[in-house]
């Protein structure tokens, strides 16, 4: 998300410098110019959107719809996927090292993003491709998200979790408000080419929600096929949760509970109950 041509890590200042904001929304510099573009972007009834807002599991959601669609076990794939779903997967807009999302594949296309409802093409508003929307509880996904912003070289983030949090709080971070980006899909989460998913539910009951995401994606499986699939996906999950590669994407429910204070946590509650009270949407913030 940082503008390549950053050197030095950044203060806490100097990071949010790195967005542009548009409509009220900080994003990322690879945006820049390309919002009618991104609007107008033909999108195709075969592809699937992967939606979240940062550090919502859309990396782990991207693996298990592709052994729901391909019956590849989890220890032949692994964590890092195969060529193919490499060839499939798409990152949307494009950042500036990658090429154009592939116009020439004929199977559908696996495009993932992390933009707000209302800056999604006009297509997918008007129910052409079928979108799954990926939401985390924020307690745990401020804390992956400040991981990852003290880990990039060209981001190192060099300030206090405390302040970290404050501007999550207060919509100041890269794409925007969570507040506003949950409650956009779970709005549309009746519309028939959308589903809601919440991470918790792959580690509260991974069956339920494979389930959901076949129905969805209408496959048909018999029950061993099923339970297969179930298994692979658990294999997946405990790969990104424990894996000490990836220490950034530590996705255990109730990680935020290492690092917050008790008068941080207080003061979250607050403000989570202020921008989400009118909401029917919940989330579980341990297991």
């Amino acid at each position: 998300m940082a503008e390549s041509e950053a050197e030095t890590p950044s203060t806490p200042g100097e990071f949010e410098s790195k967005y542009f904001e548009y409509n009220g929304v900080r994003l990322p510099p690879f945006c820049r110019g390309k919002m009618e573009e991104i609007a107008n972007f033909p999108v195709r009834e075969n592809d699937i959107w992967i939606v979240t807002y940062p550090k919502s599991g859309k990396k782990v959601m991207v693996l298990i719809l592709w052994y729901a669609d391909s019956q590849e076990s989890a220890s032949t794939v692994g964590l890092l996927g195969t060529p193919e779903l490499k060839d499939r997967v798409e990152e949307y807009p494009p950042p500036p090292s990658s090429d154009l999302v592939k116009q020439e594949l004929t199977s559908s296309r696996l495009i993932k993003s992390h933009l707000p409802y209302r800056f999604l093409p006009t297509d997918l508003h008007d129910g052409e491709s079928k979108v799954i929307y990926m939401a985390r509880n924020p307690k745990d996904l401020v804390v992956s998200y400040y991981q990852f912003h003290r880990s990039l070289r060209t981001m190192s983030y060099r300030g206090t979790f405390q302040d970290f949090c404050r501007r999550f709080m207060n919509d100041k971070l890269g794409y925007g408000s969570w507040f506003e980006h949950v409650q956009e899909f779970w709005e549309h989460r009746m519309d028939s080419n959308i589903l809601f998913l919440k991470y918790e539910d792959m580690h509260k009951d991974l069956g339920a929600l494979v389930e959901q995401l076949v129905r969805f994606l209408g496959l048909s499986y018999d029950k061993a096929q099923l339970e297969a699939v179930v298994e692979h996906c658990h294999q997946v999950i405990d790969q990104c949760c424990n894996a000490e590669a990836l220490p950034v994407g530590r996705g255990r429910v109730g990680l935020w509970k290492e690092i917050f204070t008790v008068s941080m946590n207080e003061r979250f509650d607050m403000v989570y109950k202020q921008k989400m009270g009118k909401s029917d949407l919940s989330f579980d913030f341990s297991l």
